[in-house]
């Protein structure tokens, strides 16, 4: 009878064994995750969105995936890193500006991420994910917040980007799984350009990865295309005198493309050349080659992203783990204008490592076609970033290829990584109560269904703020006035209606200042900028006591 018993023990045993087999092979694989961010790229700056640099890799992801055309950043670098990783606003992340910016006694501008807030690395890592970064950090490295103590397995990183060339005389320290390496070590190579060494490293992680069994997340941040601009001469020989043409055709053609591609509404008029960039027709030939000659290092710059993440699509299908993929592709901020209407072009070889060339205002302007200005602001130009999400197992392939119209916003990243992936947004962590998400997942818009998103989409940088909320949109450029924006209407805010909506914009600031109060934002102590970004140089007046003061501190000593 025992013998009995026991058998029939052993065969339940056996049959539930099976029950459980049979249930996780049929429970469906949890995807891997590549988070692809590019910096300082405009809205109209790849072919799938308007522009004649080809890109056909990652218009192939768009191809076979879909296009959202009212994505938002947040108008700046580190507060879109740290919005894109943790879901929440950058003031709650703790980076209400860049790394190197901190208010004393604030808890939204500390240079740093918070410890109640956790990044997308944190969350995937603590759900069994193999995680890692290559790219730009910027998050508080020099406040030691590194991305390795930050959720991540692997990583190969730049604490704040503008590394392109092994010989390039500054920022000469990269680092690897927290250790610093000398650009120069010869583990990376005798000869590399930084948009190739960051996708390399992050496949050999994703290697590491498989070799654990386990799924992954590679962050990948490219450095490219913010300045100083520079890119391999094979590439730039490329583009040299393309763009010897007038920016004001040039952004014409990009826009009725746009509409073509119904990325815009005819509707929509294409927004001004600002009078600071000059006459194309005006200029001497030496002024167009020059102009010519930065601008087709940033294309250059593009095309060799373009190639990567080719390169990455091609690794993962080698590999067998492309249809169990969700790619997102976004960039930090709009086109950056700072510097001016001319750009900066010095150095020996421009484009080169010895080189130093910004983009400037007046091909900033075409970057961010159809839209006003630029990176910094948080009118459309500076806060509008292409997404593109991939996910060959996730999304139907009757939506491929199609545009998702639904406002959506950094944000909203991680609600729906957490969402697909199956992971636990925690309340805690490492005896910290952590802050609640603040996005939506993006799945039913992507699906072609509608989002249900309860609170309005807000934004601040520089003093610089904004709040949209279905087709309402208000805006303030630092100091100025509030505007008033019916977004379905007027996408590139050309009609400001807040005298003939003066109830609903009352409603709206009272909305962003209760937001404001709720996610540290705190008054921004600063100047109003210039059209194209920098801070405006002191008056006469002011450099006048600059003056007196300094002679005064000298006597003094």
């Amino acid at each position: 009878m025992k013998r009995l018993a026991l058998l029939s023990t052993l065969a339940i045993l056996a049959f539930a064994s099976s029950v459980v087999a049979v249930r996780a092979a049929d429970a469906p694989k949890r995807p891997n995750v590549v988070v692809i961010l590019v910096d300082d790229m405009g809205f109209s700056d790849i072919g799938c969105y308007g522009s004649e640099i080809p890109t056909p890799n990652i218009d192939a992801l768009a191809q076979h995936g879909v296009r959202f055309t009212q994505f938002y950043n947040t108008a700046r670098c580190s507060p879109t890193r740290a919005s894109l990783l943790t879901g929440l606003y950058p003031h709650q992340a703790g980076l209400g500006h860049l790394e190197n910016i901190v208010h004393e006694g604030s808890k939204g501008t500390t240079g740093r991420l918070r410890d109640d807030c956790v990044t997308m690395g944190e969350v995937l890592h603590d759900a069994g994910y193999f995680t890692c970064m290559t790219g730009k950090w910027h998050l508080g490295q020099s406040h030691g917040v590194p991305p390795w103590e930050r959720g991540f397995d692997r990583v190969l990183n730049s604490p704040a980007g503008g590394i392109y060339f092994r010989k390039q005389p500054y920022r000469p320290e990269i680092f690897l799984n927290g250790e610093k390496k000398q650009k120069d070590d010869p583990i990376f190579g005798e000869k590399w350009y930084s948009s190739d060494l960051w996708t390399d490293w992050g496949m050999k992680f994703i290697d590491e990865a498989r070799e654990e069994k386990k799924p992954f997340f590679l962050y990948l941040a490219y450095c490219a295309p913010h300045f100083p601009l520079m890119a391999p001469a094979e590439e730039i020989a490329k583009y040299r005198g393309k763009y010897k043409q007038n920016w004001e055709k040039l952004r014409e053609a990009r826009h009725k493309r746009q509409i073509e591609l119904g990325i815009v509404d005819e509707a929509w008029p294409l927004s001004e050349i600002p009078e600071q960039v000059p006459n194309w027709e005006e200029l001497s030939d030496e002024e167009k080659d020059r102009f010519d000659h930065i601008m087709a290092i940033y294309a250059a710059m593009l095309d060799r992203v373009d190639q990567n993440v080719g390169k990455l699509v091609a690794g993962l299908k080698e590999r067998g783990e492309l249809d169990n993929t969700i790619i997102f592709f976004m960039s930090d901020n709009g086109g950056n204008a700072e510097s001016g209407p001319r750009g900066i072009y010095e150095g020996e070889n421009p484009g080169g490592p010895n080189s130093r060339v910004f983009l400037g205002q007046s091909w900033a302007t075409l970057n961010n076609t159809p839209f006003r200005r630029y990176k910094h602001f948080t009118h459309e130009g500076g806060i509008s970033t292409p997404l593109i999400v991939s996910w060959p197992d996730g999304i139907p392939t009757a939506r491929d290829g199609k545009l998702v119209k639904e406002p959506g916003h950094l944000v909203d990243v991680m609600a729906t990584v957490v969402g697909v992936t199956g992971a636990k947004y925690p309340t805690d962590y490492e005896g910290h109560k952590i802050q609640p998400m603040e996005g939506v997942n993006l799945m039913p818009a992507i699906d072609g269904e509608k989002l249900e998103r309860k609170n309005p989409i807000y934004f601040e940088h520089e003093g610089n703020r904004a709040v949209r909320r279905g087709k309402w949109k208000l805006v303030m450029k630092h100091k100025g006035p509030w505007e008033l924006y019916d977004i379905d209407a007027d996408r590139t805010e050309q009609h400001d209606v807040i005298a003939e909506q003066p109830e609903l914009a009352k409603e709206l600031i009272a909305d962003w200042e209760a937001w404001a109060k709720r996610a540290d934002v705190g008054p921004w102590p600063g100047k109003a900028r210039q059209e194209w970004g920098d801070e405006k140089a002191p008056g006469k007046k002011a450099k006048q006591k600059a003056k007196q003061r300094a002679k005064q501190q000298k006597a003094a000593s």
